[in-house]
């Protein structure tokens, strides 16, 4: 349930442990789904990647939280762990809902049409001093006309970028892990001229990128070895100015390639024989609301993630103003 390669960089040895024994509970008994409600941590009747070190402490409030309440719940350590496959499908059971995956809430929905292709759509506006930005996403499912509109939850953004995929491509994406055993290493900035007399790289010349130079199609531990020896050539003197990427051909590395080289900065791959969509926010990171609306039979008609609002656009000016040179 954990990836390997994202706690090689937890340095603290309790924090590794803590992630390492993070558990999954179910809230269990009478008056589970009440007592889940109130108790108000997740969503539904789960509680997924609750830290080691947090379990023994969140099971007493909760326990006093049903003594309070006078709730017959209590609750239960999944073993083994619940799989992310098998979140979505408890999501969908309750027509769709956020839950927790690697710590970051995500939403899943199922009643989506298996035999047809499903319309993307993106709305862009002007904020005036902040630019033409994202003001929502929405996944076209039926041409009927929307008269009711539920809100899901909210997807968490840690890395300026969407994901809008397949259950079944959820359990065969490779985030990190090459698919072919191959990696490239990308570097720029203002030392990049300085590091390529160094090391004799190549501009990598990748659609959408200018003055990125590296190495491509490379073995990974040959790889690893470039990367290494950039990060410590930059290290030994603080007034060079390079970011080094080490790009380990995954699915990630595939999509993103997509990403650099659109337009509307979005791209889609084929994964576990489905198709995927990513694509970046254009405000970077945050929580974003999922909703969707249906007709007035009840049928879904589309899905909606809202991007852009007034807090968020106020956030991004206070920032423009504070930092701008203008």
């Amino acid at each position: 349930m954990v990836d390997e390669a994202t706690l090689s960089t937890v340095d603290d040895p309790a924090l590794l442990e803590s992630i390492r024994t993070s558990a999954d509970l179910a809230v269990v008994g009478a008056d589970a789904e009440p007592a889940a409600r109130s108790f108000n941590r997740q969503s539904g009747t789960w509680l997924y990647d609750i830290p080691g070190h947090g379990v023994e402490q969140l099971t007493d409030i909760f326990i006093e939280h049903c003594r309070t309440h006078g709730f017959d719940a209590r609750l239960e350590r999944q073993k083994p762990r619940v799989a992310h496959r098998e979140r979505v499908e408890h999501a969908v059971r309750v027509g769709g809902s956020e839950f927790i995956m690697n710590g970051v809430p995500v939403v899943a929905i199922g009643d989506l049409p298996p035999d047809q292709e499903i319309t993307v759509m993106a709305t862009s506006r002007d904020y005036g001093r902040i630019g033409v930005r994202w003001e929502s996403i929405s996944l076209k499912v039926r041409s009927t006309q929307p008269a009711s509109t539920r809100l899901l939850g909210h997807v968490g953004v840690d890395a300026a970028r969407l994901s809008l995929i397949d259950a079944d491509g959820l359990g065969t994406w490779q985030h990190e892990e090459p698919i072919d055993g191959r990696a490239d290493v990308a570097f720029w900035g203002r030392s990049v001229q300085e590091a390529v007399t160094c090391f004799g790289a190549s501009l990598l010349a990748n659609p959408g990128e200018d003055e990125v130079y590296g190495w491509a199609n490379l073995a990974v531990n040959e790889a690893v070895d470039c990367a290494i020896a950039l990060q410590e050539w930059k290290q030994a003197v603080p007034e060079r100015t390079i970011a080094v990427d080490f790009r380990p051909h995954s699915h990630h590395w595939q999509v993103m390639a997509e990403v650099r080289a659109a337009e509307h900065e979005a791209g889609v791959i084929e994964v576990g024989g489905t198709r995927t969509m990513c694509l970046m926010t254009s405000w970077g990171d945050g929580l974003f609301p999922v909703a969707t609306d249906h007709d007035t039979d009840g049928h879904l008609v589309q899905i909606r993630i809202m991007l852009g609002d007034p807090e968020r656009q106020a956030r991004l000016e206070e920032m423009h103003d504070r930092f701008s040179l203008d």
